[in-house]
């Protein structure tokens, strides 16, 4: 086994860090309090070629895999940023793959190089209020009109809706109760975010302002048949292809935020003097941070395997799953132990250790909770019954 990381990647990871080094942790902060969208941070990231990392060549992009994806985001995390600078260019990152896939060969021309130069911001429509993470029952509909659909319906959690100009929307085209398969009737597009037709409003979130989490109410949405990705009925099938590289991606800024938040304990347990010495000299402070690192370094370990699996055409749930389970925990229990050390300061806004703690207990929900992370290991992988 070889653990290290080619020189490319190791360049990968200093530049990134160098570059998202030019934000930092009041610039981040003052996003967040303003729920203003970090605009310096994605265009700087535009600019210097890195929203290309996974697109095709042929279209803008560098063409290099989930593995070099996972640095990027972790590296923008682990800067301070984390989740907002994250979710500012993660759709951009490796949001498009369905349609790298799946999409025709006129939607990637005329699309991908705008997203690489980050002139094209983008969404992803899936999640329902009704449905939640039961993606196959989600209810926003897609009728034909002509060479037309016209769709009607609601998502929620929506991120970037407020910036985008276009989504990557999930609808149905056949309702469930008439579909052979559940999986079936499903059908996904890359349209305009006609603002005339969708009504975008923001939900008021606990963390994570700078980027916007929104509820879409979709009224009469006319999508041309050429916006379509794939056939009709086999959108399911399309999302499937990037759920795996979204657990890696997701856990990688989970990581970057445990480390960052870990980064800022141990320079605070150095730092602080009670009763005539550093707070760090005491195991009550130590342990719990020395615990923090052995179970990040874990966890990375598994998110390296799942990512390289990945980049080599392997099956690789089982690990992505995993990473996913075990980074958002480890990123999470840093960030808590991180508030602790602080003590009352914790608490305040000056040493952003509340923010990384905030950031850092969405990724045990999202993009998919811990507890369905259980299940798919129970069920998929010890092949116990399936609970739901």
């Amino acid at each position: 086994m070889d653990f290290d990381l080619t020189e490319d990647q190791t360049t990968i990871r200093k530049a990134v860090a160098e570059l998202a080094a030019q934000f930092d942790d009041t610039y981040w902060m003052e996003k967040d309090q303003a729920h203003e969208f970090p605009t310096e941070f994605y265009e700087a990231f535009a600019s210097g070629g890195w929203l290309g990392m996974t697109t095709p060549e042929a279209y803008g992009g560098h063409g290099l895999g989930i593995t070099e994806a996972t640095l990027l985001l972790e590296g923008v995390s682990a800067s301070g940023g984390g989740m907002n600078a994250a979710s500012a260019i993660h759709m951009s990152i490796f949001g498009m793959h369905p349609v790298i896939v799946h999409g025709s060969e006129e939607m990637k021309q005329e699309n991908l190089p705008r997203i690489v130069n980050g002139d094209l911001h983008v969404c992803f429509g899936v999640t329902e209020p009704g449905a939640g993470l039961d993606t196959t029952k989600i209810t926003t509909f897609a009728k034909r009109d002509g060479s037309d659909y016209v769709v009607n319906g609601r998502k929620v959690w929506i991120s970037k809706a407020m910036e985008s100009e276009k989504i990557l929307l999930l609808t149905r085209t056949a309702k469930f109760e008439d579909s052979p398969r559940k999986t079936d009737g499903l059908t996904l597009f890359f349209t305009d975010l006609d603002r005339a037709h969708v009504d975008v409003r923001p939900i008021k979130k606990i963390g994570r302002n700078a980027v916007s989490s929104n509820e879409l109410f979709i009224d009469d949405l006319r999508i041309p048949e050429e916006h379509r990705i794939g056939e009709e009925g086999k959108g399911f099938s399309y999302i499937l292809d990037g759920l795996n590289p979204e657990r890696m991606l997701v856990a990688a800024e989970a990581l970057g935020l445990g480390r960052v938040a870990l980064d800022r304990a141990v320079r605070y347990g150095n730092e602080r003097e009670v009763f005539g010495r550093p707070i760090g000299m005491n195991q009550g402070i130590q342990f719990p941070l020395a615990d923090s690192l052995a179970r990040l370094d874990a966890a990375e370990l598994v998110l390296r395997k799942a990512s390289w699996l990945y980049d080599h055409g392997l099956p690789c749930a089982r690990e992505a799953n995993t990473a996913k389970y075990l980074c958002a925990d480890a990123g999470f229990e840093a960030a808590d132990r991180a508030v602790q050390t602080h003590g009352g300061m914790g608490y305040s806004e000056e040493y952003h250790v509340g923010r990384y703690f905030r950031e850092a207990r969405l990724l045990k929900i999202a993009p998919l909770s811990q507890e369905m992370v259980l299940n798919f290991l129970g069920s998929h992988v010890l092949g116990l019954p399936r609970s739901y």
